[in-house]
């Protein structure tokens, strides 16, 4: 007799994958980490994250040891009152944090944000030094 290990109820994952897309959808749990886009300019590091969903109130942004961390925490609202009766329900609130190491070109004083549309906007602004340098003639004495 020979032992042999099933992959799912039935033993035949196909099928139970199939009929788990036909009655509701395949489940993944995985932790929300939101795209970022990382933009240099002559005057700045631009910063753009996809957050979609949240509100400006729900983002956390902190500087400690030249580290940039954005998080966010949203926590769910109690639904007191419900008519009917869900058969689906995928709504669900999420956190995460980000963390990026600021190059040392970085005004972190000057540093600000703005969030419309789901995207949340970080400007990072350059010292001074940093900038290029307008191009000049050297005159040879």
């Amino acid at each position: 007799m020979n032992i042999v290990k099933r992959n799912g109820a039935h033993g035949f994952p196909v099928m139970d994958q199939f009929f788990r897309d036909i009655l509701g959808g395949t489940q993944v749990a995985h932790a929300l980490v939101p795209p970022v886009n990382v933009k240099e300019s002559e005057k700045a590091f631009n910063l753009e994250l996809v957050a979609p969903g949240f509100k400006k109130e729900n983002f956390n942004i902190e500087i400690d040891n030249d580290m940039l961390t954005i998080s966010s925490g949203a926590k769910a609202e109690s639904i007191e009152k419900e008519e009917g009766k869900f058969t689906r329900r995928e709504f669900r609130t999420a956190s995460f944090k980000r963390s990026f190491k600021l190059p040392e070109n970085v005004k972190a004083e000057e540093i600000n944000a703005s969030y419309t549309d789901g995207i949340l906007q970080v400007s990072l602004p350059k010292k001074e030094e940093a900038l290029p340098q307008a191009k000049r003639s050297i005159e040879i004495s």
